[in-house]
């Protein structure tokens, strides 16, 4: 804990530093990112030689000439890549572990809001600048972010995630009698919803909570204790439903959709994003073109180790489960690569700060070896710019600019990396072991700038 206290402190002295320049004149503080080669999160080749000018918190400038800009803090990037700041799609800031059962039976909101904090720190000097929350985390550990209060990544929360009886949220006690609270209903991290008015209630009460879009749990899942993961929770009129409180607030649902039919079921529901949809095939796929949806996969979950989790490893049932599944989930790879859709990064973990820093690295060496570099880098920025985007005119809480991407008027959340992706991607911070893994640095080496909202967070060249 001191260990981290004492990087809060140092991070905080950085933008300290940042905002001590910035009063040495009337206008917004600029920033101008000289010699470096960018990828712009959208195009398969670098735009050379270029320079990037911020001011405030939004790029200004973008160009391969000279920018004259004036008593600008100038960074010479000497060669290196420039990215924008990676997003992950599918994290738990507030679950801890080390299993389920545990967090709900002792966990207290100070546990788990002392992880969230500990976990938002890792996750941004990891390279990541905006993370959507996948359930179980309300608006204040953004605010606090938002507020300069603690550093972390943006964030775009779900709140409780909603869940049947006996579906893959219901982390109630095993005796625990129907309608009794749980640990995490009374902290609105997971609420049970059996009827279409369930669903309306604790949706509308997410989005009052802080939630910028809506996690449905429709099929069963491995971490949890009472569900088959082929379950098909929840009617098509309650899936409905929480897709017309979503659009009262012009949102969107993300649904965790395991089975086919499960995810046909949610798409045609207006689901906008499909979490994990390991049975995913050509017609799905064809599907998502026409109603223009999304889907995030923890492509973790097709590596042998995942049944030394402690999540899975120490609950008999998980385990039973996780070894049917990946007997059953063979064919995804291959049906994305035949027929790709807009696929965003994912890395779903549930544990310690260490072992989901090594969780991270891993799944990022993952998606290089399954989809090589160039697919890899833009899951890992502009889709999910585009899934940030989903939220809205109004529930958006960062509507000023774009994200996952490197263009004028975009945000300013930008990484400076050693060497080129597109080429090496162990630039971008990867790990080649999960389990057995040796702990990991704070933040890669090859990530030499984090800039978040215009604001530089780790600088390792000047």
């Amino acid at each position: 804990m001191m260990r981290f206290l004492a990087s809060v402190a140092g991070l905080a002295l950085v933008a300290g530093i940042a905002t001590t320049a910035s009063a040495q004149d009337d206008g917004p503080r600029q920033v101008l990112f000289t010699n470096v080669n960018i990828f712009d999160g959208v195009s398969e080749t670098l735009i050379e030689n270029g320079s990037v000018l911020v001011e405030g918190n939004l790029i200004k400038t973008l160009s391969t000439e000279a920018v004259d800009a004036g008593d600008a803090t100038v960074i010479d990037g000497g060669g290196r890549t420039l990215t924008p700041g990676f997003i992950d799609n599918h994290v738990h800031l507030m679950l801890p572990g080390p299993t389920l059962p545990s967090m709900e039976a002792n966990s207290t909101w100070e546990d788990l809001a002392i992880a969230g904090v500990a976990s938002a720190e890792m996750y941004l000097m990891q390279g990541f600048t905006t993370v959507r929350d996948a359930g179980g985390q309300n608006g204040g550990l953004q605010r606090a972010i938002n507020a300069g209060t603690i550093a972390g990544p943006r964030i775009y929360p779900s709140g409780a995630f909603l869940s049947t009886r006996g579906g893959h949220a219901d982390f109630a006690n095993y005796t625990s009698p129907v309608g009794e609270s749980s640990n995490f209903s009374r902290l609105n991290m997971a609420q049970e919803v059996d009827n279409v008015a369930d669903v309306q209630k604790f949706g509308r009460n997410n989005f009052r909570m802080g939630a910028s879009q809506l996690k449905f749990m429709q099929s069963g899942g491995v971490v949890s204790v009472f569900d088959p993961w082929q379950l098909i929770a929840g009617s098509q009129a309650e899936i409905e439903a929480a897709v017309q409180v979503a659009n009262e607030y012009g949102s969107y649902v993300m649904a965790h959709s395991y089975r086919k039919e499960a995810i046909l079921n949610a798409l045609n529901a207006g689901v906008r994003s499909i979490e994990h949809g390991f049975m995913f095939d050509c017609e799905i796929s064809a599907l998502m073109a026409e109603k223009d949806a999304y889907i995030t996969t923890n492509l973790t979950a097709f590596d042998p180790n995942l049944f030394d989790i402690p999540a899975i490893s120490e609950v008999p049932a998980s385990l039973r489960k996780a070894k049917s599944a990946a007997a059953a989930f063979t064919d995804y790879l291959d049906n994305m690569r035949e027929c790709p859709a807009k696929r965003g990064h994912h890395t779903d973990c549930v544990g310690t700060v260490d072992a989901c820093n090594i969780q991270i690295a891993y799944e990022k060496h993952l998606a290089n070896e399954f989809f090589g570099a160039y697919t890899s880098l833009v899951a890992l920025t502009s889709v999910g710019g585009e899934i940030a985007a989903l939220t809205g005119d109004f529930m958006n809480p960062y509507p000023e600019g774009k994200l996952g991407v490197i263009e004028e008027g975009a945000y300013a959340d930008i990484l400076i990396l050693d060497g080129n992706p597109l080429k090496d991607f162990s630039v971008v911070g990867t790990g080649d072991q999960w389990f057995g893994a040796e702990p990991r640095p704070e933040s890669p080496e090859t990530i030499r700038i984090i800039m978040k909202d215009g604001e530089i967070y780790k600088n390792t060249l000047n």
